[in-house]
């Protein structure tokens, strides 16, 4: 088979009558968790309570210390490296955290508390626009899940603010053993709310990751890779289902 410009992977052959009649309304709608629609405590914030829970006195100047070592250390070659497929389970990204927290002074020998404290329930937090959003696909009778690359069952983060009912499936790589873009993970969203892909929408915040739902034929929406603290723009999404 010859390739040309005009050719794009995809994971999915539609029909030669699909392929000529009129895209399908949107009856699904699929969220990335992290930077999407919840975001991890700031740095400030994740360290006081790290210090709290392990004794170990913090004030303002190492705080900002520590959290500026936590950035270079994370560019580290090694340390890089080790953050490669790590949310394929949760084994791997513990080693992969702690390949990153054993480098920071603050943190060495208190990695088990500091990597615990990211995964405390309320150590990710819904955006102001989240559950607006959300609340208001129920209302529509528009199917919702998460695809996302993460380590633990995300929905310990959305019981605690009282939003897992808003989310019909969640798929999670550490589940499967893969992370996005691979196909598997779109497929069995749809497979499990029973939606066309064809008919389904991907909101994420990275093209490469989010954006990989084209191939298996979804659509995608792609939200700016900027750190949010205020609403995340997730009100577009509406506009997908007119």
């Amino acid at each position: 088979m010859i390739y040309n410009l005009f050719d794009s992977a995809a994971a999915y052959e539609p029909t030669a009558a699909e392929q000529a009649g009129p895209v399908p309304p949107v009856e699904a709608v699929l969220f990335d968790f992290s930077n999407t629609i919840f975001k991890l405590i700031d740095v400030p914030t994740w360290l006081r309570r790290v210090a709290e829970a392990s004794g170990r006195a913090v004030d303002d100047e190492l705080v900002e210390k520590t959290a500026e070592q936590l950035y270079e250390t994370y560019r580290i070659p090694e340390v890089a490296a080790a953050q490669v497929g790590r949310d394929e389970s949760a084994a791997k990204h513990r080693v992969a955290l702690y390949a990153w927290f054993e480098r920071v002074d603050y943190l060495q020998g208190i990695e088990l508390v500091a990597y615990e404290l990211i995964a405390a329930p309320d150590a990710w937090v819904p955006y102001p626009d989240t559950e607006p959003l959300l609340r208001e696909l129920r209302r529509r009778g528009i199917k919702t899940g998460i695809v996302s690359d993460f380590p633990w069952d995300v929905g310990v983060h959305m019981e605690h603010f009282g939003l897992e009912d808003l989310i019909n499936v969640r798929v999670v790589s550490y589940q499967y053993g893969t992370e996005k873009p691979d196909p598997v993970l779109f497929r069995a969203a749809c497979e499990q709310l029973g939606v066309d892909p064809r008919a389904t929408l991907m909101v994420g915040d990275n093209p490469a990751k989010d954006g990989g739902a084209a191939a298996s034929g979804l659509r995608a929406y792609i939200l700016p890779g900027e750190a949010r603290t205020g609403e995340r723009g997730l009100a577009h999404v509406l506009g997908f289902l007119d």
